[in-house]
């Protein structure tokens, strides 16, 4: 027997890794077969109320703003080291923390995990989550990982184009002088009525694309058109309660974001678990 010492370990480990991403079939991922058609329910505001309260309980269990907590420090000095180095990007501060909703369900896709895996009765650890990497369905979730980001490259790009046709090209002095400038002058209005409408767009654009598509894409097989589609239609049969979730998302991370973005790490997990629960209430 070849003892390996630790060198060829670490050289060998990323391609086991690698060889790992996707490997489980579905009958070892899933504890219970399930198939689409899919049945899409008609909830009321009780059931976002249970979704939020359920959430909180699986927060409350894993304590997963820890987590979110290492995360959200070192991303949260990046993101003011850069803006602090670049003028230009001051403009983009309010879309850029905005836009962090339109990525929403992409970040919190391993607290959905840690809320299915919690349903099938287990007890799971925070590390567990990284078994999603093993789904038969990472590929069609990495795609509609990669769609919400591009989401939300449009959205500052748009952001950005209208800052420069309402206030100019110039970069602003200070943060103080660009919402001076955004409160105080008409072209400072203007920009704000067209950031807004424009931002409901694609607020509304992110909703339907991704308001049960993750948790689907973890719970049973599907592609992602087809979960796609069922996020559209659910969102088509329940416009005024989910159009009420994704205004609680988005007060939610705005209020989170406010104390320095560490509110996130309470704020995302809750709302991450709360959205699986969301999915099981709409999802038959």
């Amino acid at each position: 027997m070849h003892i390996r010492n630790p060198i060829e370990w670490a050289l060998s480990a990323p391609g086991h890794a690698v060889e790992e991403i996707g490997a489980a079939d579905g009958e070892t991922y899933w504890a219970e077969a399930k198939t689409l058609p899919v049945n899409i329910r008609r909830i009321g505001i009780e059931d976002l109320a249970v979704a939020l309260r359920r959430g909180f309980e699986d927060f409350e269990a894993d304590r997963t703003d820890i987590v979110v907590l290492a995360l959200v420090f070192p991303i949260a000095g990046l993101f003011l080291s850069a803006v602090v180095a670049n003028g230009h990007l001051l403009p983009l501060v309010v879309p850029l923390v905005a836009g962090f909703a339109l990525i929403g369900p992409l970040a919190s896709v391993w607290l959905m995990e840690l809320s299915r895996l919690r349903e099938t009765g287990r007890t799971p650890r925070v590390i567990e989550a990284a078994g999603i990497l093993r789904s038969p369905q990472i590929g069609a979730i990495l795609a509609m990982g990669g769609l919400q980001i591009l989401l939300l490259l449009l959205w500052l790009g748009a952001a950005e184009f209208i800052y420069i046709r309402t206030l100019g090209a110039a970069e602003p002095r200070s943060f103080a002088a660009f919402v001076a400038a955004a409160l105080t002058t008409p072209a400072g209005w203007a920009m704000m009525a067209a950031g807004l409408c424009t931002g409901f767009v694609f607020a509304v654009a992110a909703l339907a694309i991704g308001v049960t598509s993750f948790p689907l894409l973890l719970d049973r097989p599907a592609d992602m058109p087809a979960a796609l589609g069922i996020s559209i239609r659910a969102l088509r049969r329940n416009p005024a309660i989910l159009g009420l979730w994704g205004l609680i998302v988005l007060v939610g991370l705005a209020l989170g974001a406010v104390p320095g973005l560490l509110g996130i790490a309470i704020v995302l997990p809750i709302l991450g678990h709360s959205t699986w629960h969301l999915y099981r209430r709409i999802i038959d």
